[in-house]
């Protein structure tokens, strides 16, 4: 058992000012490195998301906005018909390209409330064609008014259509708002790890240099003095502090030796008065 307790102290490791310091100053960092990390993975993370919802709000805004001038330059058209009476001017609607429009309008939404937006827009554009291609049975007719079949049928579809597609700008620009808001927001989120790490990183220099003050700084100055009142006035250094590391070792050696050179002095001097005395 006492084999046992010997060779565990022997072997045991004393921590070093080295260590102390790399450990300090290596949790310091380790800490600032991390938060770095989690807010550059933070802010790329929630900026390609928000970056590909705003992308695509901006992509409907304009399919929307191609819808709308598409059917008005319809809409007029077939007016300068009915103002011009020339059933020659007659114009032919891309049917195909406005379908096409609509499937990119409808791929590109984000949330279900523009979903059922686009649905209303459909409708009001089947009313609205279904009843346009009525015009040249109209137009023909000498029985009904072209004018008066133009605005009071026809153009109540248009008025119609056109107020769907404003009230589907409407919820795309909300949805752009809001996608700029999550992304302020995710942007001042994203950043907080980094403050609390700048905060926590001062914290930690702040404890670093009490501690470096307290236990390394503040001892050598006491040493210093010591040695310093030693040469001065042969006072013996009596300082003490907690540790065990090899700042302690110096302190205990330079005590030791200041001991040393007092008794060694001592000796020299009752030597000195002892053959003194004898040749007196």
């Amino acid at each position: 058992m006492g084999f046992f307790k010997f060779n565990r102290k022997k072997t045991e490791v004393k921590p070093s000012m080295k260590r102390k310091l790399f450990l300090s100053l290596g949790s310091l960092a380790a800490i600032l490195l991390l938060s770095g990390v989690i807010s550059i993975i933070e802010y790329r993370r929630m900026s390609d998301y928000v970056s590909e919802l705003i992308a695509a709000n901006i992509k409907s805004i304009n399919l929307s906005q191609k819808l709308a001038d598409l059917t008005q330059e319809y809409n007029d058209q077939m007016l300068a018909v009915v103002v011009q009476n020339d059933i020659a001017m007659m114009p032919d609607f891309h049917l195909d390209y406005f379908n096409a429009q609509s499937d990119s309008l409808r791929n590109s939404f984000t949330s279900q409330k523009m979903l059922h937006k686009v649905d209303s827009v459909v409708t009001s554009f089947d009313a609205f064609m279904k009843t346009s291609l009525k015009f040249d049975e109209v137009f023909l007719a000498d029985s009904v008014d072209t004018g008066e079949w133009f605005f009071g049928s026809l153009q109540p579809r248009y008025t119609k259509l056109r107020t769907d597609l404003q009230s589907l700008n409407e919820v795309i620009h909300e949805e752009l708002q809001k996608n700029s808001s999550d992304f302020d927001a995710g942007f001042y989120r994203s950043i907080i790890p980094g403050v609390v790490s700048v905060g926590a990183g001062l914290l930690l220099i702040i404890l670093l240099l009490f501690f470096t003050m307290s236990y390394y700084v503040r001892p050598i100055y006491r040493i210093s003095d010591g040695i310093d009142s030693y040469r001065a006035s042969s006072r013996r250094h009596v300082y003490e502090f907690d540790g065990d590391d090899q700042l302690a070792n110096i302190n205990s050696g330079v005590t030791e030796l200041i001991e040393e050179n007092i008794e060694l002095k001592k000796r020299i001097k009752a030597l000195r008065d002892e053959r003194k005395g004898n040749i007196d």
